[in-house]
């Protein structure tokens, strides 16, 4: 193959060990290739002109960073109103929180513009383009107005919605024929690709070719189901260092008593937060055993505190946490541990192998990395038990989870119950699947198997 182009909306230097396991596999991708990743620099620049930006370059051993610094107003249009305020929504099915009404499109269309000018000037006539997530759908057709023509692939990270709520998209039968400048597109469930394929035939009528062909336009596009892993030696490493086994042992010790329940997210109205927090109360007061034993972490990092939504949810959350402590708290014992902050990545670990149950539970998510982290961390001899929410991309993989629907938060609760009961012989049996299996299908299986795909379809001209 020749040069790996990565392009994503921020980009991070995968040398430094705060660089997570994405970060990690794509780095030695572009260090074999000596690649190129391109992104936005995170900077606003402020007074600049719309539809221009300043380059910088870094280099990062044989990778070479490039980004692109953005004014206010295309930060604002493209990446808080478009890409957040629209695609967000939308694509986790939350319809109601969209606002249709920011004239973004046009904003979010002149940035996949400028990047894709920036970007065309340092390409190569055999690089292979590999662009991530909904900040940059449109991409591969702008570079193809410009007469690029090498293979492109598109890997979107969140889910993609049934056809009808994709179709409340403002100019969505734009959005969604863009996707067909790309020779490739990866998802990271069959039920995304079965969306795709019900819009595809709907809405583009698009004709089915071979096993993951969806021909129109003129071109054949390839879509498959790629799910995204961890790299389970890499976090196994974090569980043994200090920072982790810190955190463990301090656990262990102020919970010897308790048994520990515990959510790592962001804070974001798609994790189901408030449902989790009212399964398990009902937890305490349907199964009265649990009562000053159980204590459930959550740990909500802040997120998009501007907006309205976020901030609603915020007070949401602390209003139930206060509630629950209130109605079944006592002078030495807290039942919910409420954080709402960010707590270091190599301290996370230790929480995880100090829990007796994670609850992964989110309203809908493309995977859910936690899940898989909660089991790469567990002690094989005495594991935790995972409960996942059947609406997250993982669960078509991590069968050996228990599975609940968030939305039921009395079923949530007897699955919290169940959980807190299984037998070490069930819990060991349960984690060694769910072990081999994450480990089998890593995040560098899934880059792997990504690239392979992309490097077998044909480099042709687009006329998308």
């Amino acid at each position: 193959m020749g040069r790996l182009v990565v392009i994503s909306n921020r980009v991070a230097d995968p040398r430094k060990t705060a660089a997570g396991g994405l970060a990690v596999a794509l780095g030695q991708a572009l260090e074999a290739s000596g690649g190129l990743w391109f992104g936005w620099s995170g900077r606003i620049a402020e007074g600049g002109t719309p539809g221009e930006g300043e380059v910088n370059r870094q280099q990062a051993g044989p990778v070479q960073l490039v980004t692109v610094d953005l004014c206010r107003e295309d930060h604002d249009a493209y990446y808080e109103r478009h890409s957040n305020g629209v695609l967000w929504p939308v694509f986790h099915y939350r319809l109601d929180l969209a606002d249709f009404d920011g004239g973004s499109i046009s904003g979010y269309r002149r940035v996949n513009q400028l990047f894709a000018l920036k970007l065309k000037a340092l390409l190569r006539p055999d690089d292979l383009i590999w662009v991530h997530d909904y900040h940059l759908i449109p991409l591969a057709a702008e570079l193809r107005a410009m007469g690029c023509e090498q293979r492109m692939g598109f890997f979107l990270h969140i889910p993609l919605p049934p056809p009808l709520m994709l179709a409340a998209l403002p100019e969505h039968e734009w959005l969604m024929r863009s996707l067909f400048a790309y020779d490739l597109v990866g998802l990271q469930s069959e039920a995304d690709v079965t969306h795709f394929a019900r819009y595809a035939s709907d809405e583009l009528q698009a004709r089915a070719e071979g096993d993951h062909g969806w021909h129109a336009f003129g071109k054949t596009l390839q879509v498959q189901a790629f799910p995204i892993g961890i790299d389970v030696d890499e976090f196994q490493a974090l569980t043994r260092q200090r920072e982790a086994q810190d955190m463990h042992d301090q656990l262990r010790r102020e919970y010897a008593r308790r048994r520990l329940l515990v959510g790592v997210e962001r804070l974001d109205y798609s994790k189901g937060l408030p449902q989790r927090l009212k399964a398990f109360r009902t937890l305490l007061q349907k199964y009265p055993e649990n009562q000053g034993s159980a204590t459930l972490i959550q740990i909500a990092s802040p997120s998009r505190e501007s907006v309205d939504a976020y901030a609603s949810l915020r007070a949401e959350l602390e209003s139930l946490s206060g509630a629950i402590n209130g109605e079944h708290g006592e002078l030495d014992w807290m039942p919910v541990r409420y954080i709402h902050r960010n707590v270091a990545r190599k301290r996370l670990p230790g929480l995880y192998r100090a829990a007796a149950v994670a609850l992964v539970t989110p309203l809908r998510d493309g995977m859910n990395l936690v899940a898989k982290e909660f089991v790469a961390a567990q002690d094989p001899e005495d594991p935790g038990v995972l409960v996942l929410s059947r609406f997250a991309g993982a669960a078509e993989q991590l069968k050996e989870a228990l599975l609940v629907n968030p939305y039921d938060t009395a079923r949530t609760a007897e699955a919290i119950q169940r959980a807190l009961q299984m037998p070490l012989a069930e819990r060991q049996q349960r984690h060694q699947a769910l072990l081999q299996r994450i480990r089998t299908h890593d995040v560098h299986w899934w880059r792997e198997r990504f690239l392979r795909a992309l490097q077998a379809t044909p480099a042709q001209e687009k006329t998308v």
